[in-house]
C-alpha cells in the first residue's frame, strides 16, 4: 500500500512544532507560504513565537541533509518537501489569494497530481477544512492533540455494588483491590472516585477513591472547612480531596463557570502555602494571549498590564483573605509584596524551574497540548500544580473542547497515580449564574 501525503497548515505546526514527526513514514508537504507565515510569528515572546522558533530550528537541521525543494528524508522514513505555490490557479470562488486559498490550492494541486495516492490536508481550522472538502481535498484536524471529549473520563463513577461491600468500607475504612470481588468492580482509575450505592437499598451508599498510593480504596476524605469555606456538593467535595492530596501532583479541575473550581484551588493553595507551610509559595497565572495581544502592547508597569488579565484571580484572593484570618495574614498586599503568593502571566513561566511551590493554571483550557507540556515540565520536586477551566469557553480559534490542552492532559494522564482529574458539573455562583451558564 502507498504511502500518504499529509500537507500540513501553519496552525498546526504552531500548535505542535514536532508534527512533522507524528506521521510515521508517510511523506509531508508543507507549502512555502506557511514557512512564510511562520516567519511572522517568529520574534513574538511568546508561546506561539516559540513554536515558530522551535519548528525553523528543526527544519534547518533537515535542511542540512539535502534540498528541501526536492524532498528530505524525515527520521520516521517519510518525505518531506516544501511546495511552492507555483502554477496555481484560483477559483473565483476563492477570491483573493490569502495564505488558507493558496495553502488549499496546493493541496488540490498535490492531490490531482498524485491520483493513485491518499492526499490529506490536516488542518486545526475549521473553515480550512469545510473548503477544502468543497474543493474534493480530503482534510482531517490534527489528530494527535485530539481526544473525544465526550469519552472523557469525569472522575467519578456510581457503581450499583452488594451491601455487604460497603458494610466492610465503613468498618476497614480500607478495601484492598485484590479483596474486591463485585464484578461491578472490574476496572479503575487512578484516583478516580466512586459512589457505591447499594443494589437492593438506594439510601445505603458510600463514596471512596480508588487509592493508587495504598492500592486500596478508601473513604473520600471530608473537608469542612479549608481556608474559611467548605465544599457545596459532592463534586466539590471531590475536588478538596484531590488538591488537599500532597501525593498527586497534578489536579485538572474542569466545570462550567460558577462551580468554583478557581476558588477551590485558591483556597487550597492558601491553605497549604499559608497555613501548612506544605509549599513555600502560591504561584497563579493565565494565558494571556488568545483574548488578544500580548501584555507588552498595553501601557503601564507589568503589575498594571497584568491587572485586567488577572483580575479573576485577584477577586478571589481578595474574597477569601477578607472572609478569613486576615488578622493573621494582613491585607493581600502585604502578602503580594512578601512573596508568599505570585501572580504572574504564562507568558513569563517559559524557561523556569519551579521546585517546591503550588501552581495554578487558570483558563487551562486556552492552551494548546504543547503549550501544557511545556509548563508542566517546568515542574520541580515537591511541586503541585492544578489546572483549571471550561473546554467550552475556548478563546483560542483553532482549538474545541477535543483538542485543548486541559482536556488534553487530563485524558493522557487518566492512568498516573499522581494525578487526579474532576469534571464539575454543578455551579455554586447563583441560580441566574447557573441559568446563564447553561442556557445562553
Amino acid at each position: 500500500m502507498s504511502h500518504k501525503i499529509f500537507v500540513l497548515d501553519t496552525n498546526v505546526l504552531l500548535s505542535d512544532p514536532q508534527a512533522i514527526s507524528r506521521f510515521e513514514d508517510n511523506d509531508i508537504i508543507i507549502p512555502l507560504v506557511v514557512i512564510e507565515e511562520l516567519d511572522k510569528f517568529k520574534k513574538d515572546m511568546n508561546q506561539i513565537g516559540l513554536a515558530a522558533r522551535s519548528f525553523s530550528r528543526l527544519i534547518e537541521s533537515l535542511r542540512t541533509k539535502g534540498s528541501l525543494i526536492e524532498g528530505v528524508e524525515t527520521p520516521q522514513g517519510g518525505i518531506l518537501r516544501i511546495v511552492m505555490a507555483q502554477k496555481i490557479t484560483m477559483p473565483s470562488d476563492l477570491g483573493d489569494r490569502v495564505n488558507d486559498n493558496i495553502i488549499l490550492m496546493v493541496a488540490k494541486k498535490i492531490s490531482d497530481d498524485n491520483p493513485d495516492r491518499t492526499v490529506i490536508l490536516v488542518s486545526k481550522d475549521i473553515n480550512v477544512r469545510i473548503k477544502a472538502d468543497a474543493l474534493g481535498v480530503m482534510a482531517e484536524t490534527y489528530k494527535n492533540e485530539t481526544v473525544n471529549y465526550t469519552k472523557l473520563h469525569k472522575g467519578w463513577n456510581e457503581l450499583k455494588v452488594k451491601g455487604v461491600l460497603i458494610d466492610e468500607l465503613f468498618l476497614t475504612k480500607k478495601l484492598p483491590f485484590d479483596e474486591v470481588q463485585d464484578p461491578a468492580f472490574q476496572s479503575w482509575l487512578p484516583n478516580q472516585f466512586y459512589r457505591l450505592v447499594d443494589e437492593d437499598n438506594e439510601r445505603h451508599q458510600a463514596v471512596v477513591k480508588a487509592d493508587p498510593f495504598l492500592k486500596a480504596l478508601v473513604p473520600q476524605n471530608q473537608y469542612r472547612d479549608v481556608w474559611g469555606i467548605s465544599a457545596r456538593n459532592l463534586g466539590q467535595k471531590m475536588a478538596l480531596d484531590l488538591l488537599m492530596d500532597d501525593r498527586i501532583k497534578l489536579v485538572s479541575l474542569i466545570g462550567m463557570a460558577g462551580t468554583g473550581k478557581t476558588l477551590l484551588a485558591i483556597a487550597v493553595g492558601l491553605q497549604k502555602c499559608l497555613e501548612e507551610g506544605a509549599y513555600t509559595k502560591m504561584l497563579v497565572t493565565r494565558p494571556i494571549y488568545p483574548m488578544g495581544r500580548d501584555i507588552g502592547y498595553l501601557p503601564g508597569t507589568v503589575e498594571e498590564k497584568l491587572k485586567p488579565w488577572m483580575q479573576p484571580v485577584f477577586d478571589n484572593l481578595d474574597y477569601l483573605l477578607a472572609g478569613y484570618n486576615s488578622a493573621k495574614f494582613g491585607k493581600m498586599s502585604e502578602i503580594l509584596g512578601a512573596g508568599l503568593i505570585e501572580v504572574e502571566a504564562l507568558t513569563y513561566i517559559r524557561g523556569r524551574s519551579i521546585p517546591d511551590q503550588y501552581i495554578i493554571v487558570d483558563e487551562a483550557q486556552n492552551l494548546t497540548p504543547h503549550e501544557i507540556k511545556t509548563i508542566v515540565s517546568r515542574v520541580g520536586e515537591n511541586t503541585k500544580i492544578v489546572l483549571t477551566g471550561d473546554p467550552f469557553q475556548i478563546d483560542n480559534p483553532y482549538m474545541n473542547e477535543s483538542s485543548n490542552g486541559l482536556s488534553f492532559i487530563a485524558d493522557r494522564f487518566k492512568e498516573l497515580p499522581l494525578a487526579g482529574h474532576i469534571i464539575l458539573e454543578k455551579g455554586e455562583r447563583s441560580q441566574l449564574a447557573n441559568a446563564a451558564a447553561k442556557l445562553l
